[in-house]
């Protein structure tokens, strides 16, 4: 049966905890203990011996030349009994060598589902293109109209933090109001009020599809160019709820560093073009990609698909960034057909996309024709070790496909996503994508299982 197209007015976000672990690359220790003896002599137990060098055995190896390609046939017979999970709800997907790029398995794949976060491959997909990877945000300070006001301009960087310096923030390197603070001091101008700047943005702040009450279960804020860690009321909890006014908590935070009165600061009436007076940067875009990716961070998709917007010359708006989004990847020849985007994150319950689209962004990573996207598979969370995977294939039936599993993850109610590669058991790299709408109440276990298969079977036959 093919998968029902999903109703419009089907909403609401879930909200997943995301496991902090890192992963740990394993080595074997031979400790040897070696004993010297002399005729009846006992050895000294005072003298230890030295130990056997640390050897790596990485869990990563190179893929062997003339691996044996999986066989429609062999694939079909081995994802058979994990298909048949009814959980799995409507389900579409694609299998495609890495290496020669053949279509090996699909089905369904030029169906438009709701993708979730595997959106956000898209979205990294299309700035790995267009931006260099060591690009930053700058936020700005400047001098405004009136003597004593001063304005923070918003560049995009939702990672800024008010945390005092010493203390953690939610986002690593993250900028401080701190040193926004000081900068203001040094310059020497006597502050009476401060403005916020929001101009840079266009359009409403919030996605159409996107439920209001995700803002207080802590999956988005409104999409303004300065926040606080990304609108988290609280800096450094996962599960904090994110503030309906993120640019004006920014203002009001730079207000109280500086001894004004924080309850006065007003979004400012027009783009400012005052003197600079201090500025911090954001981290290399290749470091928010990876905490996007791995976090599955809404806010900053949102802001990452504008810095697209930007350098293409399109509108900072919802529109214009998944606009910008899909023509970079349009200009990669990746195919497009039915794909229809509100957002850059994939919240969005109106979103579509087939996984046809998705298995074909991976697939230029992995391949030769894009190299400015191979850095797209170094930020995919790995089974069972980083980012949303980190407390994944753990069970006995996914374990043999922690490690050698790296994808993007993707939930909202009902839909259960996973896009990414695979090295199966001959060695030979995969890629995959599977799309889960109407899913039962063990959704993602079902798909996490479906995925599974493709690192222990023998597809080659």
């Amino acid at each position: 049966m093919r998968p029902r197209r999903r109703p419009s007015h089907w909403r609401r976000s879930t909200h997943l905890a995301v496991g902090a672990a890192v992963l740990t690359v394993v080595v074997s220790v031979v400790a040897a203990a070696a004993l010297v003896t002399g005729g009846d002599q006992q050895p000294d137990p005072r003298i230890t011996a030295e130990p056997a060098p640390v050897t790596a055995d990485p869990a990563v190896v190179p893929v062997a030349e003339g691996a044996p390609t999986p066989t429609q046939a062999g694939l079909a017979r081995t994802l058979a009994v994990a298909l048949a999970d009814p959980n799995l709800g409507d389900l579409t997907g694609r299998i495609t060598d890495a290496d020669t790029g053949e279509q090996l398995w699909q089905q369904h794949d030029d169906i438009p589902m709701q993708p979730a976060s595997t959106n956000k491959t898209l979205t990294a997909a299309a700035a790995l293109l267009t931006l260099d990877r060591d690009d930053r945000l700058t936020t700005r300070v400047v001098a405004g109209a009136q003597p004593g006001v001063i304005v923070l301009v918003g560049g995009g960087d939702p990672t800024l933090s008010a945390s005092p310096i010493g203390e953690d923030t939610w986002y690593r390197d993250g900028a401080r109001i701190t040193d926004l603070a000081a900068g203001v001091r040094k310059s020497g101008v006597k502050v009476s009020a401060v403005q916020v700047d929001t101009s840079l943005y266009d359009g409403p702040t919030m996605a159409p599809g996107w439920d209001p009450a995700d803002i207080d279960g802590g999956d988005i804020a409104p999409i303004e160019p300065v926040m606080l860690d990304a609108g988290r009321t609280q800096p450094t909890s996962f599960d904090s709820r994110r503030s309906r006014t993120p640019a004006l908590d920014a203002g009001r935070a730079l207000a109280a560093a500086l001894r004004v009165d924080p309850a006065a600061v007003r979004v400012a009436s027009a783009p400012s073009t005052g003197r600079e007076l201090a500025s911090v940067q954001s981290a290399p875009l290749i470091e928010r990609l990876r905490q996007m990716m791995n976090a599955s961070d809404n806010v900053m998709a949102e802001m990452i698909g504008r810095e697209v917007a930007a350098a293409t010359g399109h509108r900072l708006s919802f529109a214009g960034a998944a606009d910008a989004v899909l023509d970079q990847l349009r200009d990669a020849d990746i195919d497009l057909t039915g794909a229809r985007l509100m957002d850059s994150s994939g919240l969005s319950v109106d979103d579509r996309l087939t996984v046809r689209t998705l298995d074909e962004v991976i697939g230029a990573a992995a391949g030769p024709d894009h190299p400015r996207m191979r850095s797209l598979l170094d930020v995919l969370p790995i089974a069972g070790g980083s980012g949303t995977l980190s407390n994944r294939y753990l069970d006995d039936t996914t374990r043999p496909a922690a490690g050698w599993l790296r994808a993007k993850t993707g939930s909202l109610t009902g839909t259960n996503t996973l896009v990414g590669v695979i090295t199966d058991a001959s060695g030979r790299v995969l890629t995959f994508a599977f799309v889960s709408n109407d899913a039962g109440p063990t959704g993602r276990l079902a798909l996490d299982a479906l995925a599974a298969t493709l690192r222990s079977c023998g597809c080659d036959r």
